[in-house]
């Protein structure tokens, strides 16, 4: 535990000038796209057992909400700002062109914003980052230029773990960096959960002889698509998974209640079904099984990582002094992209498919549309819908500043939040800001931490989310949500999420005034931030298809199709010039 002078020094945010040898480390740790009870600790069959010892050292969250993807959650995470605020109203990849350019749609971090890294490091601290930033690739938005003293970056929303090469045909080639500089390769052995932690490992030996504190942002690219990690990971699951999704599903609603992240009495959500998984044939039963091995592989690869940091940590005497803050960046992902034609020829060309080798260097496989249900359960939605199981995600801070190691916190609890709390840790405050700038919206949950009592956010405060057309507002126990197809039908519903999280009973009729009031809020919330309306014909798989074309492979082979046109044209000059002279 904190001592009491560190405690008091928290809870009134020491100035920067605090002694730097006297303040705790921060490991920030963020996981891609893994689903609300997919961790051990947090009710999942998964072996996690890293993970779950730094929870049961700590804290775990159950009512914690980021942003459906990947982008918006690191831009308020990174910040303490709404992501259209931060310029992240949209990502790049999925953005109609009538919001390009439009103020809160750069799809990047813009300059009104600055990072909590920024401000540690002009508290004293020494700053890393590896992993997946996804919040441009411009010299003024690389880790560089955005307070981190060393970085190694792989720079899009996402790539291959084995390989330095795209995983969907939106790039032709995959983007890393290492202290702003982009890569030309990764090494013979790279597996991206390994190298991620071996650089952490690396920068923090390189500054030892300095004696500060640290902040490390370590970003892992597990569980996002393709599903990969070595073989003896996934190789121990072999057999697992053979009940089907449905008896995986109420073990864990089983242990979610156990451990009591939710009430016997509690609403949740409908999953896929036994009689839908008793219809597959033997061969499709196994490859769904394979699938989930491979899921199950890539989880437990990071955690071995993530125990492999926390050994260099107690080695090197940093553990007891480390504050980790661990999160998943939005719910588990529940699609099929070898359902698009296109993609599915794409894949095809670069990677293979066999069922023995799911997971593995080459192969290609999602979770699909019934198990990234299930890695979300007991909650209602996927990746990208404002419904609970695409944003309420699994949180742990373990480490010098818990009155309860062990505990569950219920209280509502934002993604903007961890921004304040970090630098309120640190002894650091947000500077004055100019007319300019952005402050942080979220607030510090330390007081939480320290006490283990109030709430963070007051039942009368509303929050509001949105991104790509899908769009919440939070008041107290209530949600307003609204999802667009084809994860919904447009249409604004109002739910009790204390004890209904699986959004099952819409209350938009049965309390009108309330629905009409958060209806209000969140119209305040879209004139605050700047939300701009989705295009009536906006379709995902469509807009990066046209966004692809338009903005990376045009650019990129424009020069070579001008030059054949010149060419072209000067042939034919060539040969009529020929034929007057005959």
């Amino acid at each position: 535990m904190l001592s009491l002078f560190a405690v008091a020094a928290c809870l009134f945010a020491l100035p920067v000038q605090a002694e730097p040898n006297n303040l705790p480390n921060i490991v920030l740790i963020v996981a891609d796209d893994i689903g609300y009870s997919d961790f051990g600790a947090f009710g999942g069959e998964i072996e996690t057992p890293h993970i779950d010892a730094l929870a049961m050292r700590g804290v775990r969250f159950a009512n914690f909400h980021a942003a459906s993807s990947c982008a918006p959650t690191r831009a308020m995470l990174l910040t303490g700002v709404d992501n259209h605020l931060a310029g992240v109203g949209s990502m790049p990849e999925l953005m109609p062109l009538s919001h390009r350019g439009k103020p809160g749609y750069g799809g990047v971090l813009n300059q009104r914003v600055v990072t909590v890294a920024t401000l540690l490091q002009s508290a004293g601290y020494r700053t890393m980052v590896a992993g997946k930033w996804h919040l441009g690739v411009d010299a003024d938005n690389l880790p560089p230029a955005r307070g981190f003293d060393h970085s190694l970056i792989q720079a899009d929303s996402g790539s291959d773990n084995f390989e330095m090469r795209p995983y969907l045909p939106m790039k032709p080639e995959a983007y890393w960096y290492e202290n702003g500089q982009r890569l030309s390769s990764l090494p013979a052995d790279f597996y991206s959960s390994r190298y991620f932690v071996d650089k952490t490992i690396q920068y923090l030996q390189s500054g030892e002889a300095q004696g500060r504190p640290f902040f490390a942002y370590v970003a892992f690219q597990a569980n996002h698509t393709p599903l990969q990690a070595p073989a003896h990971f996934i190789d121990p699951y072999r057999g697992r998974y053979a009940e089907g999704w449905a008896q995986v599903r109420s073990k864990r609603i089983a242990r979610l209640q156990q451990l009591g992240f939710i009430d016997d009495s509690a609403a949740l959500a409908p999953g896929p079904t036994q009689e839908a998984w008793d219809a597959l044939s033997a061969d499709q039963k196994h490859f769904e099984a394979r699938r989930m091995q491979a899921y199950a592989g890539m989880a437990t690869a990071m955690d071995h990582e993530i125990g492999r940091l926390v050994a260099y940590l107690r080695a090197s005497g940093h553990y007891d002094n480390t504050v980790f803050v661990l999160l998943s960046d939005n719910g588990a992902v529940a699609n099929e992209p070898y359902s698009n034609s296109f993609a599915r020829r794409w894949f095809e060309k670069h990677y293979h498919r066999e069922v023995e080798a799911l997971g593995e260097r080459g192969s290609w496989v999602s979770a699909g549309s019934r198990w990234g249900r299930v890695a979300n359960t007991p909650l209602s939605g996927v990746k990208f819908s404002a419904g609970e199981g695409g944003v309420r995600v699994p949180l742990v801070i373990s480490g010098p500043v818990n009155a309860s190691p062990g505990r569950i916190f219920k209280q509502f609890v934002h993604v903007t939040d961890l921004a304040p709390t970090l630098l309120q840790i640190a002894g650091a405050r947000a500077p004055a800001l100019t007319g300019e700038g952005e402050p942080m919206t979220g607030k510090s949950l330390l007081p939480l931490l320290v006490t283990g009592k109030g709430q963070v956010h007051g039942p009368g405060e509303p929050i509001g989310y949105e991104f790509s057309g899908n769009a919440a507002l939070y008041r107290g126990d209530l949600k307003l949500v609204r999802n667009h197809p084809p994860g919904g039908d447009g249409q604004w519903r109002l739910f009790n999420i204390a004890n209904d999280p699986g959004e099952t009973r819409d209350l938009s009729q049965q309390l009108q005034d309330q629905f009409h009031l958060l209806q209000n809020d969140y119209a305040d919330y879209v004139e605050r931030v700047g939300v701009l309306p989705m295009p009536d014909d906006y379709s995902v798989a469509k807009q990066v298809a046209i966004n692809a074309a338009l903005f990376v492979y045009l650019p990129r082979y424009l020069p070579y199709a001008l030059g054949f046109i010149v060419l072209v044209v000067l042939a034919v000059f060539y040969l009529r010039a020929r034929g007057e002279k005959r």
